[in-house]
């Protein structure tokens, strides 16, 4: 199967809500987009037509067409469609990367599979797909016309997939989200107890013991994987979530900034405009006017 059977089959079935395939999504995109801050979570995206821009603190992404991006930890993203249009539409295919899955592919074939690399690798790749991974995401996605096929081939298929990725480029960063002693994984712990928390006084020495390291070495791994440091983390998180407040509460700035940890709503007024180009205020009133939602 080719790559215009998956555009054929993305087309047709985009519009459904459920696919009858967990942890597959497809999309198809007809307009480009706005930058939008969103925490895109561990996955495995697939761009088939288009074009779309990630960014990740000061560094960019760019998908094109027949490429794969890999998220290997929680991360504040900000990302867009930047070709897309109603003649030839954004088509993507996503495939949610869940450790146990990867965890029992590494217990059967471990030796067949590259190295760990250390210190972690980026929490975000982008690489070639191959025609093998092609074909797999096109069998993949040929049961949703096949929905009695599906409970019975659709793990099968789910696991090729990611044997096909972890023995390529991205195998050593995907490998290390099935270990439990990784580095990677030892990171994801402070992520998470940060996402958890991330209204709240954080304590860098606290994540550092989450994660089993000193205090230096924790600071190098976050940034390697996340492009931020920890306090930069938080404050994404924080001002991501005050943004998606506003749209619900928009003459209501001081409780918005109140409610995600900020005790100075000068403060938070200064910070979100650095990080979004323009006051809580107007960006709150432009949001309702059109419409926008960010999550």
């Amino acid at each position: 199967m080719s790559i215009e059977e998956i555009r054929r089959l993305i087309t047709a079935h985009a519009h459904k809500e459920n696919l009858g395939l967990p942890g597959v999504r497809i999309n198809r995109i007809t307009d480009p987009t706005k930058p939008t801050p969103s925490i895109a979570e561990p996955i495995l995206a697939f761009s088939m037509q288009g074009a779309k821009r990630i960014a990740l603190a000061d560094r960019v992404y760019d998908q094109v067409p027949g490429t794969f991006m890999t998220v290997a930890v929680d991360l504040p993203i900000t990302g867009h469609y930047v070709r897309a249009s109603r003649a030839e539409p954004y088509l993507g295919f996503a495939l949610e990367l869940r450790s146990s899955s990867i965890a029992e592919l590494l217990v059967e074939a471990a030796s067949g599979l590259p190295g760990i690399l250390k210190p972690p690798p980026p929490g975000i790749s982008i690489n070639p797909a191959t025609s093998e991974m092609l074909d797999a995401v096109a069998r993949l996605l040929a049961l949703i016309e096949r929905p009695v096929d599906a409970p019975v081939l659709a793990p099968l298929l789910e696991r090729e997939i990611l044997w096909r990725v972890l023995s390529g480029p991205a195998g050593p960063t995907v490998r290390q989200i099935g270990l439990r002693d990784s580095s990677l994984t030892y990171i994801g712990r402070a992520i998470r107890h940060l996402r958890s928390n991330a209204f709240e006084p954080i304590q860098v020495e606290e994540l550092a013991q989450l994660s089993g390291m000193g205090i230096s070495s924790f600071h190098k791994q976050f940034r390697a994987v996340t492009a931020m440091s920890p306090i930069q983390y938080q404050k994404r998180i924080r001002l991501q979530e005050a943004r998606l407040q506003l749209f619900k509460r928009p003459h209501d700035i001081a409780a918005v900034a109140h409610s995600v940890g900020y005790s100075s709503a000068s403060q938070f007024s200064r910070e979100y405009r650095r990080e979004f180009g323009v006051a809580p205020s107007v960006d709150a009133l432009r949001m309702r006017q059109e419409g926008e939602v960010t999550a």
